[in-house]
């Protein structure tokens, strides 16, 4: 699979999604916040400019380190898996889809201005934001999901580098195997985080045979929305 970058759209995110993120768990939320989560919702929706990065690799060699540490290498790129989760994770995969998405600069402008102005919008800003990657990645997995089933290839779902023990020193050559700092802008601090904040890494496994548990059905996938296998007639479990 050629390196792809794609605008992904995210029309709406779910108010539930944004209350969690700040925090919420069943209490009554007030007018007045009520009124401004919207506003921070739709001045994310429309200032965010979503844009995608992926491709799959191949799996190279599967070793073990010294110190038990299991390696996962990838052909045609830099990029070494390592660490007992991801091991699991990809266990039996035949390639690996890698990916990064950002919301863009705009969203770390505007919470940069809203800090110095507005602390309370800042924070809804902020969660509505987070919501709103989260469905970016989902858009940018199920284009991943779409290239394996194009190819008779079943997937399980994105692990992200921090998750497990795959450590975020992975983040440069992930990035740089998708040329992610040029085509979408995305940088590094000294400690490995990224920005624009708003973004997110991951990879999933391309399997020959289908995987339990991992997407059993539709109507209950993240990637419903996005999905264009189920409009093709088919499931990426029975591809």
């Amino acid at each position: 699979m050629a390196r792809m970058v794609e605008s992904v759209e995210v029309a709406s995110v779910e108010r539930s999604e944004v209350l969690r993120y700040l925090g919420y768990h069943g209490q009554e939320v007030t007018p007045e916040v009520d009124a401004r989560l919207d506003q921070a919702v739709a001045a994310v929706l429309s200032i965010a400019r979503p844009r995608a990065s992926f491709r799959s690799f191949e799996c190279g060699p599967r070793t073990i380190r010294d110190d038990g540490t299991p390696e996962l290498s990838l052909l045609g790129c830099t990029l070494v898996l390592e660490g007992k989760s991801i091991a699991q994770h990809l266990d039996g995969a035949v390639e690996v889809g890698v990916m990064a998405v950002t919301l863009g600069a705009g969203i770390e402008r505007e919470l940069r201005r809203l800090s110095l102005t507005d602390p309370l919008g800042q924070i809804l800003f902020d969660a509505a934001a987070t919501a709103a990657i989260e469905r970016a990645a989902d858009a940018a997995e199920a284009l991943l999901v779409a290239d394996a089933a194009s190819r008779g290839l079943y997937t399980n779902w994105r692990f992200s580098p921090g998750y497990g023990d795959l450590p975020l020193e992975c983040q440069p050559t992930l990035l740089s195997a998708l040329d992610a700092t040029r085509r979408l802008g995305i940088t590094l601090t000294p400690s490995l985080l990224m920005v624009p904040t708003k973004s997110v890494t991951a990879v999933l496994g391309y399997f020959s045979q289908p995987q339990g548990g991992a997407r059993q059905r539709c109507e209950a996938c993240n990637l419903r929305d996005y999905c264009s296998v189920r409009a093709s007639g088919d499931t990426c479990q029975s591809s």
